[in-house]
């Protein structure tokens, strides 16, 4: 029989390599907690844990048993009242004498498996099917990552870098090489010593005094040998070597014009919190773009993009442009991945959805990897709608659609727009 001893080391929290296990035992079921919790919370409160209940019958351990048939010999200890050969009366009702055996008052029981999953394994299975599309690496002159890779050994180094097996090696085998001759010879003294030994000629007993002498003298050589010498030290070779990265910008353009009332920007509001939690928490090197727009577009920071007041008409295109200014000023579409996200509930000025068609078609579309629009509306679509239909049918990979009625809406169209898909083999 074999046994397996894990003697991984856990982290500050105990039974960290446990719980891994645990939770990918039962993905399915925190997965389908996790997606119903988000549906019944708000997204300011998308960050905390959750409570996952799991049936009892789902966490049952397998066990072995014997089939039906046959005949088995059984040893019951304590036993008092029967002998072999005794026949056991068969209970009365054909029941077990179980605890289930009909309706109860009492509100115990162990149904269900109720434990709470951090806030970290919370958003970790709530963005896991989740990614940028199209997101590709782009080298950055001058800008590049560097990460250390193990490039074999070398004769010098800092006392840290000592590869202690490889010292060992080496200075095992110099001890070899430079004594091997010599105890050889031992060897053959040590032999031919053997056979003079106890003899009482005093010309052997001499020559036997000169073997052990010169036997003395060949392990004196041999010990001193040093047992590591300053060339027998390796050392780890780390080289420096760039790391391609995949740099991402998303835009998020917002229309805070007055026909969006105050229901309708708290919905827009909840989806960008949602997709900047995720470009936070997956892309390392993701800049986020905010801007804000009605009759005229500005760059705004965090704060004033989710809580600023201002107001006033709507002309989409001039977030469209500011848009385009940006991307040719600071981010160029050969070194960043380009995500635009737009929230707006559908209203524009007389003819300016044709320019926002005319903006993503001739020009913006080309340097983007992925447009993704939101329109809040209950009504009928309206003529910026139709203008965007237009421009998905020309970029059906690239840009993408939903419509949003009411909050509860907000986490299953994130998902369809930002839900993972299978790239196809280069």
């Amino acid at each position: 029989m074999s046994y397996i001893v894990d003697r991984r080391l856990n982290s500050k929290n105990k039974s960290t390599v446990n719980r891994q296990r645990f939770l990918q035992r039962y993905r399915k079921h925190i997965k389908k907690a996790v997606s119903d919790a988000v549906d019944k919370r708000s997204i300011t409160d998308i960050e905390n844990g959750e409570k996952i209940s799991i049936p009892s019958k789902d966490i049952n351990e397998p066990v072995f048993s014997t089939g039906s048939g046959g005949v088995r010999s059984r040893v019951l200890p304590g036993n008092k009242e029967f002998v072999t050969g005794d026949q056991i009366k068969r209970p009365e009702g054909g029941g077990g004498g179980g605890a289930g055996s009909g309706a109860s008052d009492q509100g115990e029981g162990m149904d269900e498996f109720v434990f709470q999953i951090t806030q970290d394994e919370f958003l970790n299975f709530m963005f896991e099917d989740l990614a940028l599309p199209n997101l590709v690496k782009r080298h950055l002159a001058g800008d590049e990552e560097f990460k250390y890779h193990r490039a074999g050994f070398s004769e010098e180094g800092n006392p840290a870098q000592v590869n202690i097996v490889r010292s060992l090696k080496a200075a095992n085998a110099r001890r070899i090489a430079l004594t091997g001759k010599k105890r050889r010879q031992v060897k053959e003294l040590k032999e031919e010593a053997a056979k003079l030994s106890g003899t009482e000629d005093p010309i052997e007993k001499q020559y036997l005094a000169d073997l052990l002498e010169k036997i003395a003298s060949l392990e004196g050589k041999i010990k001193r040998i040093p047992w590591i010498d300053d060339f027998d030290l390796k050392y780890n070779l780390h080289v420096k070597q760039p790391v391609p990265k995949s740099r991402a910008v998303m835009f998020c353009l917002m229309d805070v014009s007055g026909s969006m009332d105050q229901a309708t920007k708290d919905i827009a509001k909840r989806f960008f919190l949602l997709l900047y939690l995720f470009l936070q928490r997956n892309y390392e090197h993701t800049e986020v773009v905010f801007i804000r727009h009605h009759t005229s577009a500005k760059e705004v920071n965090e704060e004033d993009f989710f809580y600023s007041r201002e107001t006033g008409g709507t002309i989409v295109s001039s977030a469209l442009k500011l848009m385009d200014e940006i991307i040719d000023e600071r981010f160029p579409p050969s070194q960043w991945n380009i995500y635009s996200a737009q929230a707006s509930d559908g209203d524009n000025w007389n003819d300016d959805s044709a320019v926002c068609y005319r903006l993503l078609v001739d020009n913006i579309m080309r340097k983007l990897q992925y447009f993704s629009y939101i329109e809040i509306t209950p009504r009928e679509h309206q003529a910026l709608w139709h203008a965007y239909e237009r421009v998905e049918a020309q970029f059906p990979q690239l840009f993408a659609m939903r419509q949003l009625i009411s909050a509860s809406d907000i986490y299953p169209v994130f998902r369809e727009l930002f839900q993972k898909k299978a790239t196809a083999a280069a």
